[in-house]
């Protein structure tokens, strides 16, 4: 067990929190001690804040005491990034989720950061209107947690991810001040634009307890194509034709052999065999998608192609995405402590990633399972290994350094949506200067001079 707090700390605590706000019993921090990262480390308490200025005095009294704060949503983060590595508090926000205010006139949001994205779009949808941000997660993870790791998933290929569709945010730093940034305007040349810098910074930086978020009209219609290839170099080839025409796809998910295999065996897909598939998703006007998909469907075609067609009705739609969004949970079945990383290379380099994959996965003797959102160069490396074989425990960490080299040859770099958490920040020297890290070091400090927001995680120790 954790170590308790003081009493007179807990006894502040539970007068700033009122009610049932603060826990410190075995049950509650046993439940918020771990994330989908599997890593897992007990803290000394748990507090529901309910509003914002609960959550102003909770960092002042752990500033004040030097008692570690790890802001929470839903916890399914796949890097650590709300274990509580050093104990103290876990800040889950789950209580704050009203959704204060949709604004049709002028595309906009206002929330607060547990409310679950899936709620949020169906609470858009009378609207005719969208946030664009996505994850698999999306029917049960925050939009706070969302906007912590800079989320995006299959639509960020054409509408972009959280920090691009965010206009505001409320949030406490770690001085216990409200910081308030940004403005409900699609433009802004006033000062430091601090709202996209918090997103993100994985709560080391600020707590946020508000959002104003930029939405998006409803497409009229969406066309999905599927298209098979022989090999997985034909398919990403493929990648890199159709993000140069001018038709941007909606969705560009790309996977391999084995995510298609898996994705029949496991997920029910209705799949043929093939050396990977790349499901295409159109959406615009209902004048202009026949256009748009003639366009996407002329750079699909190619050398290595088998089969191109469409979906033949919604249900077929519904089983194409629910296979993909299966992948993930599949695989950690099959291999319960994968390495599951979302590394990204610029488009046009998508085809000598995937080779690089292979060719590592080859020498190393780890089979390595790769899909994802390949239109914006993001794809899901999957090291499937078991730590009992004491080859696979050997190669696999070798593995993943090389996979990381690789995508930072090719001008990439180690996270797209995931973010970096516990699990990524050994490599964060692979990925940023000294210079650079040494300048994120600083930037912490002033916003955080005490360290107590989420230590341990997103930046090395500056030694």
């Amino acid at each position: 067990m954790s170590t308790p707090l003081p009493a007179a700390l807990c006894t502040e605590l539970a007068a700033a929190l009122a009610g049932d706000g603060f826990s410190t019993s075995a049950s509650d921090l046993i439940s918020y001690s771990y994330d989908n990262s599997r890593l897992e480390s007990l803290p000394q308490a748990v507090a529901w804040p309910r509003h914002r200025d609960q959550v102003i005095s909770l960092v002042r009294l752990c500033r004040t005491h030097r008692v570690p704060l790890v802001a929470r949503g839903q916890g399914t983060n796949t890097t650590g990034a709300t274990v509580p590595l050093h104990g103290g508090i876990v800040l889950s926000l789950e209580r704050m989720n009203r959704i204060i205010e949709i604004d049709p006139d002028n595309r906009a949001a206002v929330v607060e950061p547990g409310v679950l994205n899936g709620d949020l779009q169906e609470a858009l949808k009378p609207h005719g209107l969208f946030w664009p941000p996505d994850p698999t997660s999306a029917a049960f993870s925050s939009i706070g947690g969302n906007l912590a790791c800079n989320a995006g998933g299959p639509r960020a290929v054409k509408y972009g991810a959280c920090r691009d569709n965010v206009l505001a945010l409320d949030a406490v730093a770690g001085t216990g001040e409200l910081l308030r940034c940004g403005s409900r305007t699609t433009k802004g040349a006033t000062g430091y634009d601090l709202t996209r810098f918090l997103v993100g910074s994985e709560g080391t930086l600020a707590i946020i307890t508000q959002a104003t978020l930029k939405l998006t009209p409803l497409p009229e219609t969406v066309r999905t194509l599927r298209a098979l290839y022989r090999d997985v170099a034909s398919a990403a080839a493929a990648v890199a034709r159709i993000m140069r025409q001018p038709a941007t796809p909606c969705a560009l998910e790309f996977m391999d052999g084995e995510a298609l295999r898996l994705a029949r065996e496991i997920g029910g897909a209705d799949i043929p065999p093939a050396g990977a598939l790349l499901m295409i998703e159109v959406d615009g006007s209902v004048a202009a998608i026949a256009a748009a998909v003639e366009a996407v469907s002329r750079a699909a075609v190619g050398d290595g192609l088998i089969a191109l067609d469409g979906a033949r009705d919604a249900v077929e739609v519904q089983q194409l995405w629910a296979a993909r969004k299966a992948l993930s949970p599949a695989l950690r079945s099959i291999a319960p402590h994968k390495i599951n990383e979302d590394v990204v290379v610029p488009v046009s380099r998508v085809p000598d990633l995937v080779a690089a994959v292979t060719a590592i996965s080859q020498r190393s003797g780890i089979n390595i399972v790769t899909f994802g959102h390949a239109g914006n160069g993001n794809l899901h490396v999957n090291l499937m290994f078991d730590p009992a074989n004491e080859h696979q425990a050997i190669a696999a960490p070798v593995a993943l350094g090389e996979v990381f080299d690789a995508v930072i040859a090719l001008g990439g770099t180690l996270s797209g949506e995931h973010g970096i958490g516990m699990a990524k920040r050994p490599f964060m020297h692979k990925a940023i200067s000294p210079a650079t890290l040494a300048m994120m070091h600083a930037i912490k400090a002033q916003f955080d001079p005490d360290g107590i927001l989420n230590p341990g995680k997103l930046l090395p120790d500056a030694r």
